[in-house]
């Protein structure tokens, strides 16, 4: 009995790219690998029946939106992709570099690594909503007083970032602020101006 792949899913990919190899090896007289030809022939690949849209409302930089998207997706995802705020930015999609950090309830937090449905109910501050019209967020400010970027991409998670760490008042000597900020990665090396950045940001406080 042939199998009805459908559309294409990571596991139909598998079984497809499978088969081939097993059935080869039936033929050649594998006691073994007939029997895995027959079980992967028996195998009932159903289409995907997961959850579909629900409606999600996600309140970011002050504003509500109504949204229908999976349980699945990512707030990331929901920001860039449905809400065209394209200022957090996708780095590592792991939660490893920073790039993607937003504030959630003031409390800085991976956006890759965390689902839109978990922010329901929850503030959301993006690099977007920072600024006052024309008037820039004093860390914003010090940012460009003191250099601290080059290529900007990860920018705006360093901003959000040092935002959170001056609100938590965490000590802004030097050291301090390269532990509290090391979450955040910066691969054209600007990390002596970003210091600098915040540390004014924060009023040098010791």
């Amino acid at each position: 009995m042939g199998m009805d792949f459908g559309k294409v899913t990571r596991r139909r990919f598998l079984l497809r790219a499978m088969l081939p190899a097993i059935a080869a090896g039936a033929a050649a007289g594998s006691p073994r690998l007939s029997g895995a030809l027959a079980a992967v022939r028996s195998v009932s690949v159903l289409a995907s029946t997961g959850p579909g849209p629900i409606p999600v409302t996600l309140n970011v930089n002050g504003t509500a939106h109504a949204l229908r998207i999976e349980p699945r997706v990512t707030l990331l995802d929901a920001l860039r992709e449905r809400l065209a705020l394209t200022g957090t930015k996708k780095g590592c999609d792991q939660g490893t570099c920073g790039a993607c950090t937003v504030l959630v309830d003031g409390r800085r937090v991976n956006a890759c690594l965390t689902l839109a449905v978990m922010a329901q109910g929850k503030a959301v501050t993006t690099i977007e909503g920072l600024a006052n019209g024309e008037q820039l967020h004093p860390v914003q400010a010090a940012f460009l007083a003191h250099d601290g970027f080059q290529c900007g991409y990860c920018t705006p998670g360093q901003i959000l970032s040092a935002v959170a760490l001056i609100a938590e008042k965490r000590p802004t000597d030097e050291a301090s602020v390269r532990e509290w900020m090391s979450g955040n990665i910066c691969r054209c090396g600007a990390y002596p101006n970003i210091v600098a950045a915040v540390r004014d940001a924060a009023g040098a406080r010791s």
